[in-house]
């Protein structure tokens, strides 16, 4: 490995050998730097605040012990062609800071920004920021889905900071010659996910019997590899330039025919109750949990045409695939 540095048919896969990927130790991140490197003509740049084993001759590491602040990119971008920005401070549940919106504003919009002007001055060609639904808001009626078009309504500190970082982006763009391009997906999952999928993987596995069995609404998800892959266009496409994108599998489900599709992955049988919604939402406000009744009843669902139109693209991996690969790997 070298030294770490101190301070249809598809286009080649970018001008320059050398992206910069942010969070390359997370979930996404990770994906987007192994898709990157299955190009053998092609190296990364990587930050990073803790010391970590790469394993790879082509991947540059780079201590950067925050991106909010740090000013020291210098000679390290001169060569960058593209950036894929994937690191922030992820929406959680009962979040414990004292002012989140001023923690996701840090993270979320200031490290942002403080990347993408010394990007720009330096003269990377691309930057993809990867950015969230939760600009567009909570939840959809059925079969209205949420498009890049649409006024922003997001809900919550993570969306807006989100928000706020997208619009930072834009002005940049205006002022320099870097494109900016926007990337808005749903849940994402795949293999080594964690969290809510990973649980609902659990309970299917466990056999538990689950109120679930009812649930009417219509969720539009997105599979690791289908991201990545449109990733891996983004940073290249001449129309992608100056533009937002949605992103899903392209079939959207309710949450029981989830429930029932990853069972079938997992070679079992869901045991769903067919508890009705009304139940569920008022046993959770009860409890307070509204929003966990909000994301097991509530439809959120993003139009991807624009998407596939303007780029070309489709899901290359269904939903029932990409949820076998998931199940493979979920604890």
């Amino acid at each position: 490995m070298e030294a770490g540095i101190e301070s249809g048919a598809r286009p080649a896969l970018a001008r320059r050998n050398l992206t910069l990927i942010t969070g390359a130790t997370g979930f996404v991140g990770h994906a987007v730097m192994r898709r990157i490197l299955a190009d053998s003509s092609q190296e990364v740049l990587v930050p990073f605040r803790r010391e970590t084993v790469w394993g790879e001759e082509r991947v540059r590491p780079m201590w950067v012990p925050d991106l909010a602040t740090f000013d020291r990119w210098g000679d390290a971008l001169a060569g960058v062609d593209a950036v894929v920005h994937c690191a922030a401070r992820v929406h959680v549940m009962n979040d414990g800071a004292a002012d989140p919106l001023t923690e996701f504003r840090r993270t979320n919009v200031q490290g942002t920004l403080n990347l993408a002007k010394q990007a720009a001055v330096a003269g990377v060609r691309r930057f993809v920021f990867i950015s969230s639904v939760k600009v567009n808001g909570e939840w959809t009626q059925a079969d209205l889905p949420f498009t890049a078009e649409q006024a922003p309504a997001p809900q919550d500190d993570y969306g807006i900071s989100k928000l706020e970082a997208e619009e930072g982006l834009r002005e940049l763009a205006q002022t320099t010659s870097m494109e900016i391009v926007v990337i808005r997906p749903p849940l994402v999952y795949g293999p080594g996910v964690k969290a809510n999928f990973a649980s609902m993987v659990r309970w299917l596995k466990r056999g538990m019997p689950l109120p679930l069995g009812a649930i009417v609404n219509r969720r539009s998800l997105v599979a690791l590899d289908n991201l990545v892959d449109l990733v891996a266009v983004a940073l290249v496409h001449p129309r992608a330039a100056g533009q937002t994108f949605m992103v899903s599998d392209g079939e959207d489900v309710s949450t029981t025919e989830l429930l029932r599709r990853t069972a079938e992955a997992l070679g079992q049988r869901a045991r769903l109750l067919p508890v009705p919604m009304s139940w569920l939402e008022f046993a959770a406000a009860v409890l307070g949990k509204r929003a966990v009744a909000q994301r097991l009843c509530g439809s959120l669902q993003v139009d991807i045409a624009k998407t596939c139109d303007l780029l070309g693209w489709r899901p290359p991996v269904s939903l029932d695939e990409a949820l076998r690969r998931a199940v493979r790997s979920a604890t």
